[in-house]
């Protein structure tokens, strides 16, 4: 899920790996449908668990990125179809009080991500490409 506000920067958690507590990173808001979910209901229902915003699917639209991907995650490893949809917000208030007993074990923060920062950092974000994509977001809609 990429949740952009009206500063053009995108909403990312922070997190670790708990089998790999030294690996560091930050990520998109999402994860994986529940039984007989949709990807675009999967992405509300997440948006609000995870962040606190509620969002009814039908403002979500169609995905604007999709990416086949393989990672590990807590001794685990896993293969996975991801949809990214884009939800552009004026502000959002982050509220973590939601999160399930994986997520508050994996997840410390949050922050506002403009494109020249991410390009900027040499902190581990995920997707790789996401100062790529958000640009050609941004151009497209100018």
């Amino acid at each position: 899920m990429l949740l952009v506000d009206g500063a053009a920067r995108v909403l990312l958690l922070h997190g670790r790996d708990p089998g790999r507590p030294e690996h560091l990173y930050w990520f998109t808001p999402g994860g994986g449908l529940d039984a007989g979910e949709s990807a675009v209901t999967a992405a509300a229902r997440e948006l609000y668990e995870e962040v606190g915003r509620p969002t009814d699917p039908a403002e979500l639209g169609e995905p604007v990125w999709q990416e086949e991907m393989e990672f590990g995650f807590d001794g685990r490893w896993y293969r996975q179809t991801q949809e990214f949809f884009l939800l552009r917000v004026e502000s959002h208030r982050v509220d973590l009080s939601r999160l399930d007993e994986v997520e508050v074990g994996s997840i410390d923060g949050y922050r506002w991500w403009s494109v020249p920062e991410l390009e900027s950092t040499e902190e581990t974000y995920y997707p790789a490409q996401l100062p790529v994509l958000l640009r050609s977001l941004f151009e497209a809609r100018d």
